[in-house]
């Protein structure tokens, strides 16, 4: 059975509550076991799986070991921290305010790479992390995954160097090519493209940061024009330049195409439905390019 527990909670209790679910036969002498010694002022708060064939002093020993139950935890790339805590959520874990909470404190951890100062999105790396079921859970996954990308991004990608650009450009960057990109092969492309119109001091346009700016739970699979009006410093169809920050966190693909960008005339792209994009390199091109991605879209709605 699944036992938890609670932060802080003493052994007379715990007893109690074992004996109530019928896993040892004296409270009584489960407190005096857990008496002897410093054992139970180490106990780790959170869930253990215990079974019923277990003595009391198996059980004890299970608590003053904290083996605690883990769970495999995978973040996709290209989710934002909301995302993040709403996956937390999904998994029964309960775990979705406080890994906000711990996210949004970066003064909190150690790390090698240099970090915002307001929030962590975009420097938690996306990947596959195992992580006990205790109270402290939350804070343990923001330090494995900024563990990970220490490792992947500030030592692997960039030799522990700053990048010609800040990382923080960069990694910002890079969640608007994830934010963007659906294939691989178009990443260096899309960063190209991004890249080129930085340079020229032009509207980034790009539609990610409008769905970041409409909150969590708001994405559409279509923005409409009133959305592009949205008042947000996020909006890169009304202020110049990249948003603020990072809009998610962007995987390794992602930021290698932004420090390779592919050297292209483009400066303009438009998605076609299967997820692919049309690149044009003039505003006349691009707007043939829309209105023929727009036939294709009407084409596969019409029953």
């Amino acid at each position: 059975m699944r036992f938890t527990v609670g932060s802080g909670e003493p052994a007379r209790e715990a007893g109690r509550r074992l004996r109530a679910a019928g896993m040892i036969r004296s409270a009584f002498a489960f407190r005096v076991a857990a008496a002897w010694g410093d054992g139970w002022r180490q106990v780790r708060a959170g869930d253990y799986a215990l079974r019923r064939s277990m003595s009391a002093l198996e059980i004890l020993r299970t608590f003053e070991r904290g083996r605690v139950i883990e769970e495999w935890i995978t973040v996709p790339e290209g989710f934002a921290l909301w995302q993040v805590a709403g996956l937390l959520e999904a998994k029964g874990l309960g775990w979705g305010e406080d890994f906000l909470g711990a996210a949004r404190s970066p003064g909190e951890f150690a790390t090698d790479s240099p970090l915002p100062t307001d929030s962590l999105e975009g420097y938690l790396f996306p990947d596959t992390y195992k992580v006990g079921r205790d109270a402290k859970a939350p804070r343990t996954l923001v330090r494995m995954m900024l563990a990970r990308f220490d490792e992947v991004v500030w030592r692997g990608l960039l030799g522990g160097q700053a990048p010609g650009s800040s990382l923080h450009d960069v990694i910002t960057l890079a969640s608007l090519v994830e934010g963007e990109a659906r294939l691989d092969a178009e990443r260096a492309l899309i960063a190209g493209v991004l890249s080129n119109r930085l340079k020229r001091g032009m509207m980034l346009q790009c539609d990610a940061t409008v769905q970041y700016a409409l909150g969590p739970g708001n994405h559409k699979e279509r923005l409409t024009y009133a959305d592009l009006t949205i008042a947000s410093p996020y909006n890169t169809y009304l202020h110049p330049g990249l948003p603020p920050g990072p809009i998610n966190s962007p995987g390794r693909t992602s930021i290698e195409a932004v420090l390779h960008p592919a050297d292209v005339p483009y400066l303009f792209y438009v998605a076609r439905p299967d997820g692919s994009h049309v690149f044009s390199r003039t505003a006349a091109e691009h707007e043939r390019a829309v209105a023929r991605v727009r036939a294709q879209r009407r084409a596969q709605e019409t029953p």
